[in-house]
């Protein structure tokens, strides 16, 4: 288009992706001529009647006594240029595969003429910021970076003929059509009020409100950003509801937005983004457990656990839980009380072994009874804390 020029400004955007730019003012400066006078000494300036020269350089009123009281100029209104207003109803008034065009309502100076407007635009859920200057109009097409399916954010600022800068416009976010003949060109509604509901300790639960649309909507995709400038599909589903796994931790945030989609695949404006908990890296283990199979024949088996405290603080009492995965049952045991509900076993310390220092060990046995399997078992705990095994 004629007088449009065009720019991009490669900039990061995080963490909600919204860049701020600088504007340079223009700073004005008047020079003020005085008329010649006779006698730099004596004579008033022709430019301000009325005013002499005291010793020293200092103006006073020549009606007034020499040692009088100065008197407080009278204040003035201020004459500097006022900048523009900035231009408002920004709106697309037509939006293709490759194109989007703006129309906006002119911004007003008060001094000056309007030169033109600075516009920046960004794809959603990206780095990179575009720019494109239109003259002194109230409507331009947009067309570098334009593609199917693509959601973009747009701001303008007005400039004036003295280069003063507007603030900015009210944003204005626009999603490309993925065709421009189709039987289907418009994009479903964004879906509404994306929301964290149940959370588990390794699952969260998303939701939200329905989108709606000409035809009909067909799916939800749902994405995973990380706030920075990649986003991941990771589920499309029927409903509006998700339930995902509790993402690992990282540098990066864990951002999750919902985009509707119908059958031609257009995609609505996407929804607001949410942040899900991570799953925290454990704490290394104060404890290690090692489980032996001292014997072991048709339908019976003699066995000890050894408890290692690897903490710095002595173990005032405890308790080591864990469970068979065979169908063996506990029918005696020493060095500690022994209790089994199901194939979860529970062994209290006795008194004499209370105590376990740091970097102490503690074994007990027990004997049973097996019929199927004799299987080892793999997880302990300690006072209700996970132990390594070995």
């Amino acid at each position: 288009m004629a007088g449009v020029l065009w720019s991009s400004l490669f900039c990061r955007v995080r963490p909600v992706l919204l860049a701020a730019t600088v504007l340079s003012t223009v700073v004005l400066g008047t020079a003020l001529g005085a008329a010649p006078v006779a006698d730099a000494a004596t004579a008033t300036p022709a430019a301000y009647p009325g005013v002499a020269l005291a010793p020293g350089g200092a103006a006073v009123s020549a009606a007034e006594p020499a040692g009088a009281a100065p008197v407080a100029p009278a204040s003035t209104p201020s004459t500097a240029p006022v900048p523009p207003s900035p231009p408002t109803n920004l709106t697309a008034s037509e939006v293709r595969t490759g194109s989007i065009t703006l129309t906006w309502t002119a911004a007003t100076s008060s001094c000056c003429a309007i030169a033109g407007y600075d516009i920046t635009y960004y794809q959603e859920f990206g780095d990179v910021i575009f720019s494109a200057t239109a003259g002194a109009v109230t409507t331009t097409t947009i067309t570098t970076h334009v593609g199917p399916g693509m959601q973009f954010s747009f701001r303008m600022i007005a400039r004036d003929s003295l280069g003063q800068r507007s603030n900015w416009s009210d944003m204005l976010t626009v999603v490309t059509p993925v065709t421009d003949t189709g039987p289907d060109t418009t994009p479903p509604s964004a879906p509404q009020s994306l929301t964290v509901g149940e959370v588990t300790a390794s699952t969260a639960t998303l939701s939200w409100s329905p989108s709606t649309d000409n035809v009909g909507v067909l799916a939800y995709d749902v994405y995973r950003f990380d706030g920075w400038f990649t986003s991941r599909l990771v589920a499309t589903l029927p409903g509006t509801t998700y339930t995902t796994s509790l993402p690992a931790s990282t540098p990066l945030r864990n951002l999750y937005y919902v985009r509707a989609r119908d059958a031609v695949g257009n995609v609505s404006i996407a929804s607001n983004t949410v942040e899900l908990p991570t799953t925290s890296t454990p704490p290394p283990s104060t404890c290690r457990v090692t489980y032996r199979n001292q014997s072991e024949w048709p339908g019976g088996f003699v066995a000890t656990a050894t408890v290692h405290n690897a903490g710095t603080a002595p173990v005032d009492g405890w308790t080591v839980t864990f469970s068979f995965p065979g169908d063996q049952q506990v029918t005696s045991g020493w060095n500690a009380t022994i209790g089994q509900t199901g194939a979860t076993v529970t062994a209290r310390n006795v008194d004499w072994n209370r105590v376990l220092a740091p970097d102490g060990s503690v074994t007990f046995g027990v004997q049973g009874r097996w019929s199927a399997s004799d299987v080892p078992p793999t997880g302990f705990s300690l006072n209700g804390t996970p132990c390594t095994v070995g």
